[in-house]
Protein backbone atom coordinates (compact mmCIF):
# COMPACT_ATOMS: atom_id res chain seq x y z
CA UNK A 1 0.00 0.00 0.00
CA UNK A 2 1.76 3.52 -1.21
CA UNK A 3 0.34 6.37 1.25
CA UNK A 4 1.23 10.35 0.16
CA UNK A 5 3.08 12.07 2.82
CA UNK A 6 1.76 15.43 3.48
CA UNK A 7 5.07 17.38 3.05
CA UNK A 8 5.59 16.24 -0.90
CA UNK A 9 2.48 18.26 -1.38
CA UNK A 10 4.05 21.54 0.37
CA UNK A 11 7.03 20.63 -1.58
CA UNK A 12 6.00 20.38 -4.41
CA UNK A 13 7.82 17.41 -5.50
CA UNK A 14 4.79 15.04 -7.11
CA UNK A 15 5.45 15.94 -10.85
CA UNK A 16 4.66 14.03 -13.95
CA UNK A 17 7.43 12.33 -15.98
CA UNK A 18 9.06 13.53 -18.55
CA UNK A 19 8.13 12.15 -22.10
CA UNK A 20 4.38 11.59 -20.73
CA UNK A 21 2.14 9.45 -23.28
CA UNK A 22 -0.44 12.39 -23.66
CA UNK A 23 -4.61 11.67 -23.37
CA UNK A 24 -7.89 13.09 -23.05
CA UNK A 25 -8.26 12.19 -19.52
CA UNK A 26 -6.20 10.95 -16.62
CA UNK A 27 -9.08 9.12 -14.02
CA UNK A 28 -8.62 7.43 -11.02
CA UNK A 29 -11.55 5.39 -10.07
CA UNK A 30 -11.40 5.78 -6.04
CA UNK A 31 -14.00 2.71 -5.01
CA UNK A 32 -15.13 2.08 -1.37
CA UNK A 33 -14.06 -1.13 -0.28
CA UNK A 34 -14.71 -0.69 3.16
CA UNK A 35 -16.11 -2.59 5.80
CA UNK A 36 -19.48 -1.20 5.32
CA UNK A 37 -19.65 -2.87 1.47
CA UNK A 38 -20.00 -6.76 1.94
CA UNK A 39 -18.31 -8.92 -1.17
CA UNK A 40 -21.36 -9.28 -3.12
CA UNK A 41 -21.85 -5.06 -2.95
CA UNK A 42 -17.62 -4.51 -3.68
CA UNK A 43 -18.22 -7.06 -6.78
CA UNK A 44 -21.39 -4.89 -8.05
CA UNK A 45 -19.32 -1.92 -7.64
CA UNK A 46 -16.68 -3.56 -10.18
CA UNK A 47 -18.75 -4.88 -12.46
CA UNK A 48 -20.98 -1.79 -12.78
CA UNK A 49 -17.78 0.27 -13.54
CA UNK A 50 -16.16 -2.31 -15.76
CA UNK A 51 -19.56 -2.75 -17.61
CA UNK A 52 -19.44 1.21 -18.18
CA UNK A 53 -15.69 1.43 -19.33
CA UNK A 54 -17.07 -1.14 -21.95
CA UNK A 55 -20.52 0.19 -23.13
CA UNK A 56 -20.51 1.63 -26.50
CA UNK A 57 -21.34 4.99 -26.21
CA UNK A 58 -18.71 4.96 -23.60
CA UNK A 59 -16.25 4.08 -26.33
CA UNK A 60 -17.37 6.31 -28.46
CA UNK A 61 -16.89 8.99 -26.36
CA UNK A 62 -13.56 8.31 -25.67
CA UNK A 63 -12.56 7.70 -29.26
CA UNK A 64 -14.22 11.41 -30.35
CA UNK A 65 -11.69 13.40 -27.94
CA UNK A 66 -8.94 14.99 -29.76
CA UNK A 67 -6.51 12.07 -28.64
CA UNK A 68 -9.13 9.62 -28.87
CA UNK A 69 -7.52 7.51 -25.52
CA UNK A 70 -7.85 8.05 -21.72
CA UNK A 71 -6.17 6.73 -19.00
CA UNK A 72 -7.52 4.91 -16.16
CA UNK A 73 -6.16 3.34 -12.72
CA UNK A 74 -8.81 1.62 -9.98
CA UNK A 75 -8.20 2.07 -6.49
CA UNK A 76 -10.17 0.88 -3.56
CA UNK A 77 -9.99 2.44 0.03
CA UNK A 78 -10.77 1.90 3.39
CA UNK A 79 -9.15 3.38 6.83
CA UNK A 80 -6.55 5.91 6.58
CA UNK A 81 -3.77 2.91 6.07
CA UNK A 82 -5.65 1.13 3.69
CA UNK A 83 -5.60 2.53 0.05
CA UNK A 84 -5.14 -0.46 -2.50
CA UNK A 85 -4.28 -0.65 -5.85
CA UNK A 86 -6.46 -2.89 -7.78
CA UNK A 87 -5.47 -2.27 -11.58
CA UNK A 88 -2.67 0.26 -12.12
CA UNK A 89 -2.93 2.86 -15.44
CA UNK A 90 -4.09 1.37 -18.46
CA UNK A 91 -4.66 3.12 -21.62
CA UNK A 92 -8.39 2.64 -23.24
CA UNK A 93 -9.40 3.54 -26.75
CA UNK A 94 -10.95 0.86 -28.00
CA UNK A 95 -13.25 -2.33 -26.59
CA UNK A 96 -10.26 -4.33 -26.89
CA UNK A 97 -8.47 -1.82 -24.09
CA UNK A 98 -11.69 -1.69 -22.24
CA UNK A 99 -11.95 -5.31 -21.65
CA UNK A 100 -8.41 -6.09 -20.72
CA UNK A 101 -8.75 -3.48 -18.03
CA UNK A 102 -12.41 -5.01 -17.05
CA UNK A 103 -11.18 -8.52 -16.57
CA UNK A 104 -8.70 -7.47 -14.36
CA UNK A 105 -10.68 -5.30 -12.31
CA UNK A 106 -13.28 -8.33 -11.93
CA UNK A 107 -10.93 -10.85 -10.67
CA UNK A 108 -8.56 -9.00 -8.63
CA UNK A 109 -9.02 -10.09 -4.84
CA UNK A 110 -10.52 -7.70 -2.22
CA UNK A 111 -8.05 -5.76 -0.68
CA UNK A 112 -9.25 -2.47 1.98
CA UNK A 113 -9.82 -2.61 5.34
CA UNK A 114 -11.42 -0.19 7.97
CA UNK A 115 -13.47 2.87 7.80
CA UNK A 116 -14.12 5.56 5.58
CA UNK A 117 -10.89 7.86 4.86
CA UNK A 118 -11.86 9.72 1.66
CA UNK A 119 -9.32 11.91 2.59
CA UNK A 120 -6.48 9.42 2.30
CA UNK A 121 -8.15 8.01 -0.69
CA UNK A 122 -8.30 11.31 -2.31
CA UNK A 123 -4.50 11.92 -0.93
CA UNK A 124 -3.43 8.20 -2.57
CA UNK A 125 -4.98 9.31 -6.03
CA UNK A 126 -3.34 12.02 -6.72
CA UNK A 127 -0.36 10.59 -6.55
CA UNK A 128 -1.24 7.83 -8.55
CA UNK A 129 -1.84 10.39 -11.28
CA UNK A 130 1.44 12.70 -10.75
CA UNK A 131 3.74 9.61 -10.45
CA UNK A 132 2.24 7.47 -13.53
CA UNK A 133 3.37 8.19 -17.64
CA UNK A 134 0.49 9.34 -18.92
CA UNK A 135 -0.70 13.54 -19.49
CA UNK A 136 -3.86 13.96 -19.65
CA UNK A 137 -6.15 17.45 -20.48
CA UNK A 138 -8.17 16.84 -17.54
CA UNK A 139 -7.38 14.64 -14.38
CA UNK A 140 -9.79 13.35 -12.80
CA UNK A 141 -10.77 11.47 -9.21
CA UNK A 142 -13.81 9.94 -9.04
CA UNK A 143 -14.77 9.28 -5.46
CA UNK A 144 -17.63 6.32 -5.04
CA UNK A 145 -19.23 5.19 -1.38
CA UNK A 146 -21.59 4.74 1.09
CA UNK A 147 -21.12 7.07 3.59
CA UNK A 148 -18.71 10.07 4.97
CA UNK A 149 -15.30 10.66 6.09
CA UNK A 150 -14.59 8.91 9.35
CA UNK A 151 -11.02 8.79 9.52
CA UNK A 152 -7.51 10.06 8.23
CA UNK A 153 -6.31 13.61 7.88
CA UNK A 154 -8.89 16.75 7.51
CA UNK A 155 -11.14 15.79 4.49
CA UNK A 156 -10.98 19.84 3.69
CA UNK A 157 -6.73 19.82 3.72
CA UNK A 158 -7.04 16.58 1.24
CA UNK A 159 -9.87 18.31 -1.28
CA UNK A 160 -7.86 21.47 -0.86
CA UNK A 161 -4.63 19.87 -1.85
CA UNK A 162 -5.89 18.13 -4.95
CA UNK A 163 -7.42 21.10 -6.48
CA UNK A 164 -4.80 22.82 -6.17
CA UNK A 165 -3.03 21.08 -7.91
CA UNK A 166 -5.58 21.21 -10.66
CA UNK A 167 -7.73 17.99 -9.87
CA UNK A 168 -11.43 17.82 -10.43
CA UNK A 169 -13.36 15.57 -7.75
CA UNK A 170 -16.73 14.18 -8.53
CA UNK A 171 -18.41 11.79 -6.24
CA UNK A 172 -21.24 9.00 -7.09
CA UNK A 173 -23.12 8.45 -3.41
CA UNK A 174 -24.39 5.08 -2.98
CA UNK A 175 -27.73 5.45 -1.35
CA UNK A 176 -29.75 2.50 0.55
CA UNK A 177 -32.80 4.02 2.21
CA UNK A 178 -33.53 2.41 5.00
CA UNK A 179 -30.54 -0.02 4.94
CA UNK A 180 -28.83 0.91 8.08
CA UNK A 181 -25.97 2.44 6.58
CA UNK A 182 -24.36 6.03 7.37
CA UNK A 183 -25.06 9.03 5.29
CA UNK A 184 -24.04 12.67 6.21
CA UNK A 185 -23.43 13.67 9.97
CA UNK A 186 -26.91 14.69 11.72
CA UNK A 187 -28.50 12.98 8.86
CA UNK A 188 -27.64 14.97 6.36
CA UNK A 189 -28.16 13.22 2.53
CA UNK A 190 -25.19 11.41 1.24
CA UNK A 191 -25.50 13.15 -1.81
CA UNK A 192 -25.38 16.72 -0.06
CA UNK A 193 -22.49 15.51 2.31
CA UNK A 194 -20.77 14.76 -1.13
CA UNK A 195 -21.40 18.07 -2.57
CA UNK A 196 -20.49 19.96 0.37
CA UNK A 197 -17.26 18.17 1.26
CA UNK A 198 -16.09 16.14 -1.34
CA UNK A 199 -16.42 17.11 -5.50
CA UNK A 200 -14.52 20.26 -6.30
CA UNK A 201 -12.75 21.51 -9.64
CA UNK A 202 -13.94 22.57 -13.09
CA UNK A 203 -17.22 21.46 -13.63
CA UNK A 204 -17.72 18.88 -10.23
CA UNK A 205 -20.84 16.54 -9.78
CA UNK A 206 -22.63 14.08 -7.35
CA UNK A 207 -24.29 11.34 -8.95
CA UNK A 208 -26.66 9.16 -7.32
CA UNK A 209 -26.94 5.41 -7.07
CA UNK A 210 -29.95 4.13 -5.48
CA UNK A 211 -33.24 2.07 -5.72
CA UNK A 212 -34.66 3.70 -8.84
CA UNK A 213 -30.93 3.83 -10.31
CA UNK A 214 -28.92 1.07 -10.03
CA UNK A 215 -25.33 1.27 -9.45
CA UNK A 216 -24.29 0.27 -13.27
CA UNK A 217 -26.81 3.18 -14.31
CA UNK A 218 -24.68 5.33 -12.26
CA UNK A 219 -21.50 4.40 -13.41
CA UNK A 220 -22.28 4.83 -17.27
CA UNK A 221 -23.73 7.67 -16.82
CA UNK A 222 -21.42 9.22 -14.74
CA UNK A 223 -18.43 8.27 -17.07
CA UNK A 224 -20.01 9.49 -19.73
CA UNK A 225 -19.94 12.58 -18.38
CA UNK A 226 -16.42 12.34 -17.03
CA UNK A 227 -15.19 11.79 -20.72
CA UNK A 228 -17.27 14.70 -21.82
CA UNK A 229 -16.00 16.98 -19.91
CA UNK A 230 -19.04 18.39 -18.46
CA UNK A 231 -20.52 18.43 -15.43
CA UNK A 232 -23.69 19.18 -13.53
CA UNK A 233 -25.83 15.87 -14.31
CA UNK A 234 -27.62 16.20 -10.66
CA UNK A 235 -28.51 19.57 -8.90
CA UNK A 236 -25.48 19.74 -6.97
CA UNK A 237 -22.85 22.46 -8.96
CA UNK A 238 -18.88 22.26 -8.24
CA UNK A 239 -17.68 24.85 -5.71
Amino acid sequence: MRLVPTSLFALGLLTAPAFAESVDLELVFAADGSGSIDNEELRLQRKGWADALMSPDVLAGIKDGPAGAIAVAFMEWGGPSSQVLIVDWHVIRDEAGARVFADKLMSAPRGATGYNSISNAIDFSVRLVEENAHEGTRKVIDVSGDGPNMNGRPLDQARADALARGFTINALAIRRPGSGRPGGPGGMPLEDYYAQNVIGGPGAFVEIADETRPFAVAARRKLLTEIAGSGGVTRHASR
